[in-house]
């Protein structure tokens, strides 16, 4: 791969989709971003990392004209189809979800809305054929046939009639994005497209999106889909903004190129500012033309020395209260509403550092087993038992309620004044705050005042606080930046309790959980030992394949005999063959998780990233060849 260091834009580069030259915005002493330039192509797929605060969805908002920079141009090309799908869906004026989806302003759509209604009264027979000539004049049919695939895919083909005002912020969401993909604009401007959306809606997206020819800008936190997808990064930071031509991988590695430059030149720097120094306190006051023009240059020289190349980071540290050996045990628990079955006679015991993720689609009640388990929420029948010593902390979908009004430091000091860490060290509230990058200012900051990450960075703040030992985290990457999410995953990589998560963000769970949850509807949650990539590549490889049952029942199947002797019992070295390769899948996924930490060191050389990706092939290979065997016996053994 040729050796590429991104340069910090200055001047604008023509472009034939989008220009942005020059572009600075502040908030009062606050400066965003300063004399910002970037161009998009036609076919680019684009996206933008920057940590929260530093102006992803103000520049956003620039994009959609929802608000006006201090100074700079936005130009589109001259009669470019434009979508925008932004995080908070706003469909004021619409009755139903169908008004929504036939709403633009397109010949191929019009078309199909025609031919939709035509479908439901087909006895009207010239209203029937004057909507089959649109659809043949207009070329409609890849449309209705696209219309289709989207609403079935985000899982709203059943709602079309239904009221706006019964549809959850989840539906909302899925709303939006089908009205910008079935419109198929040229570009195409997602922010965090990936909220809301449950994993296998993701891994469609995805695909239909690198299928598209659509241009793409987006701002996503989600690795694996950046990796998959984006030809172009483009990072904010410091201000400004660098552009790395290649996906998430490759920024990574020429990030830290670029950033182990920028230290060789500010060392420089600071040298000949050194020596710059003592010429200046030697001039006399009257200067000529050639010591004004060094006095220029000595001050160019102060700029790039005066650098901080220190990453501010968060910093997590908690003083967990020791766990017994009870936990929590879950007994024959049912739960239903009306007819939609959540549980039926699940039984499960916690085990120290157990790390469990859950998957299942939307509405099979993932939030509602959470609820449950933290007593949130009552269960039909059954009985949960807690440990004397667990503490949960309860991360939550919807976060906190904070009145706007409230400061940020109020809000920690209504949880505690002091908090006690290990060793016996304590910190203050303002200490603690100062420790997840708000600064003093910022703590004396209204709520209402802060970014959407900022607002879950103080929400896991509180929860962290109270030195939990059982944690439960419901979407917790839901506008994290990607700085935080690494340290969060160190942190919880670390965390010696027990750990649950809820999150569509699958590089998260692939790192963090050892085994699966896995929701399938009608009471029945299965245990698969594997993280959600082991999950996904044994469905595909296997289409019989059976995670093991945690579920238990008390009455016998109907079938159990005739079952029982349709099974193939296992010979004694397929027994030992079994066990043998549960410690060996064990040891290969620790492995994998140290792999992907290497990957992401500061540090690390080029070289050892070649190497580290090699082997990682070879074991993935390895596991999955593991994993097909490990479904033969399992299958076998009924």
């Amino acid at each position: 791969m040729p050796y590429f260091c991104p340069t910090k834009y200055t001047q604008i580069v023509s472009m034939n989709y989008l220009s942005v030259e020059l572009l600075t915005k502040s908030f009062g002493e606050r400066v965003l971003f300063e004399d910002v330039s970037f161009g998009i192509d036609k076919g680019d797929k684009v996206a933008l990392i920057a940590k929260n605060g530093a102006g992803k969805s103000t520049l956003m908002g620039l994009l959609a004209e929802r608000d006006t920079a201090d100074s700079g141009s936005i130009v589109f090309r001259k009669g470019l189809r434009v979508a925008f799908l932004d995080q908070d869906s706003n469909f004021d004026g619409y009755n139903s979800i169908e008004e929504v989806i036939y709403e633009a302003d397109h010949p191929q759509v019009q078309a199909s809305k025609a031919y939709s209604l035509a479908l439901e009264n087909t006895d009207d027979t010239d209203a029937f054929q004057k909507a089959l000539d649109m659809m043949e004049e207009t070329q409609a049919w890849d449309v209705e046939a696209r219309i289709k695939d989207v609403l079935y895919s985000l899982q709203l083909e059943d709602h079309l009639k239904k009221p706006l005002g019964l549809l959850s912020g989840g539906q909302k969401k899925r709303l939006a994005l089908s009205k910008v993909l079935i419109e198929q604009p040229d570009l195409l401007v997602l922010d965090e497209p990936t909220n809301h959306l449950d994993l296998s809606m993701i891994e469609w997206l995805q695909t239909y999106l690198n299928q598209s020819s659509m241009t793409l800008f987006m701002v996503t936190h989600d690795r694996y889909f950046l990796d998959a997808i984006c030809n172009t990064i483009l990072e904010m930071e410091d201000e400004s903004i660098y552009r790395y031509k290649g996906n998430y991988g490759y920024y990574l590695e020429k990030k830290q190129l670029r950033e182990e430059e920028l230290k060789v030149t500010i060392g420089k720097a600071k040298n000949l500012f050194k020596k710059e120094l003592e010429w200046m306190r030697r001039q006399p006051k009257a200067r000529g033309t050639k010591s004004k023009a060094r006095i220029d240059s000595f001050q160019d020289i102060k700029k790039v020395a005066k650098q901080n190349t220190k990453k501010e980071e968060v910093q997590l540290e908690i003083q967990m209260q020791r766990l017994g050996s009870k936990i929590m045990e879950l007994h024959h628990l049912n739960k239903s509403f009306d007819d939609h079955k959540i549980l039926e006679d699940f039984n499960y015991t916690f085990v120290n550092r157990d790390r469990i993720g859950i998957v299942g689609k939307n509405g099979a009640g993932k939030t509602t087993f959470l609820n449950m388990l933290c007593g949130d929420e009552p269960y039909d029948a059954g009985k949960i038992v807690h440990g004397e010593t667990l503490r949960i902390g309860y991360y939550t979908q919807e976060g906190m309620s904070i009145p706007d009004d409230k400061r940020v430091i109020e809000v920690v000091k209504d949880v505690a004044e002091v908090i006690p860490l290990n060793k016996g060290r304590k910190l203050t509230a303002a200490q603690l705050l100062e420790r997840f990058l708000f600064t003093k200012d910022a703590q004396w900051s209204m709520v209402s005042k802060l970014s959407g990450g900022e607002k879950k960075r103080l929400y896991l703040l509180t929860i962290l606080m109270k030195n939990p030992n059982f944690l439960i985290l419901d979407e917790p990457t839901n506008d994290l930046d990607i700085a935080t999410l690494n340290i969060l995953e160190e942190f919880l990589d670390e965390f010696p309790g027990c750990l649950i998560i809820i999150s569509h963000d699958r590089y998260f769970m692939d790192r963090l959980v050892d085994h699966l949850f896995v929701f399938e509807g009608e009471g029945k949650i299965k245990d698969f030992p594997g993280n959600y990539t082991d999950y996904r590549l044994a469905k595909s490889t296997s289409k019989a394949e059976k995670p093991v049952a945690i579920t238990t029942k008390k009455e016998e199947p109907k079938d159990k005999v005739s079952h029982q002797n349709r099974e193939q019992k296992l010979s004694f070295k397929e027994k030992r063959e079994l066990e043998d390769l549960e410690g060996k899948m064990e040891k290969i996924e620790q492995e994998k998780n140290t792999i992907s930490q290497e990957f992401y060191k500061e540090d690390q050389d080029p070289e050892i990233i070649a190497k580290l990706s090699i082997r990682l092939h070879e074991i993935e290979q390895q596991s999955e060849e593991m994993m097909t065997r490990w479904m033969e016996l399992s299958e076998k053994q009924g």
